[in-house]
């Protein structure tokens, strides 16, 4: 009795289009990033030309001579105002962080009965708009003697960002082994003990990450900043640079650089943290 023998099937190979490797890749990868780059280029050839060169029409054009004179009238027309965001970006992202670890650590290792509908309801304030609650946050903070003063600014600024943090910091304790928590509670640390002594320590690139999106949020707004600071001295940085154009003309070198120093420190966030960031987001992905 004879056996047949059975043979696999070939191996197809992979079809490979034209255009499609990894050099055409390469290209669109420069070529995205060159036209990412374009408002940038425009904003330092602009920076750094005198006032009768940095023109709407000569703006594209290499300078014929380097001049710092636009930076250093928008330096000193800006500084009082990054000192404010300053005062207020720092506060904001660190205590925004903070509630959203403790509000991520108690829905993620502390279940209770409507932890899920309480976790979707504060989901809810990310869709929020912000015209909407405009009329009655003024209203608060002029109920509470906080309107027109940088710590309303701040508190703003908090609530509106327990949301993203708490659902940061809910998804990424949920990864974290829960026999962590119950092998402290087996050594006899209190809930409060265990966020501080287990969870805090190992929870980094989430604080990363809450970093880097609350920073860049909180420097970048504009409409909160100018509703509740009305004080002209008292209002952030993108408030102010709003305000460095003048009614009749323009200088744009002066406006360009200081469109360049109100987006520096962002840049500099990414620049120092970005490394850390993916690797947050990614952080407790696979167990």
């Amino acid at each position: 009795m004879s056996t047949a023998r059975i043979s696999a099937p070939p191996r197809r190979r992979p079809v490979r289009y034209p255009g499609t490797g990894p050099l055409a890749g390469a290209v669109a990868l420069v070529l995205l990033a060159a036209l990412f780059l374009v408002p940038v280029y425009v904003l330092m050839m602009a920076a750094l030309k005198p006032p009768v060169q940095a023109d709407a029409v000569h703006m594209w054009e290499l300078p014929e001579s380097i001049d710092f004179s636009g930076v250093e009238q928008a330096w000193e027309k800006l500084s009082p105002n990054v000192r404010n965001s300053l005062l207020m970006v720092l506060p904001a992202t660190i205590v925004s962080s903070l509630v959203g670890a403790l509000n991520g650590f108690v829905l993620a290792k502390l279940p209770f009965r409507g932890a899920k509908v309480l976790f979707a309801a504060m989901l809810l304030g990310m869709f929020i708009p912000y015209q909407v609650i405009l009329v009655p946050l003024v209203r608060f903070l002029q109920s509470v003697d906080l309107y027109g003063t940088l710590p309303g600014l701040i508190l703003v600024h908090i609530i509106y960002g327990i949301p993203i943090t708490t659902l940061i910091f809910r998804n990424y304790f949920n990864q974290l082994p829960h026999e962590m928590v119950e092998a402290a509670r087996v050594d006899g640390c209190s809930n409060a003990a265990i966020f501080l002594r287990v969870m805090l320590p190992l929870s980094l690139p989430g604080f990363v990450v809450c970093a880097i999106f609350q920073f860049t949020n909180i420097w970048n707004d504009f409409l909160f900043g100018i509703t509740v600071v009305p004080d002209p001295t008292q209002q952030p940085v993108t408030v102010a640079l709003n305000n460095l154009a003048g009614n009749f003309s323009v200088q744009w070198n002066t406006v360009m650089a200081g469109a360049l120093l109100a987006a520096l420190p962002t840049a500099l966030v990414y620049i120092l943290l970005g490394r850390f960031f993916v690797r947050g987001l990614t952080a407790g992905s696979v167990k």
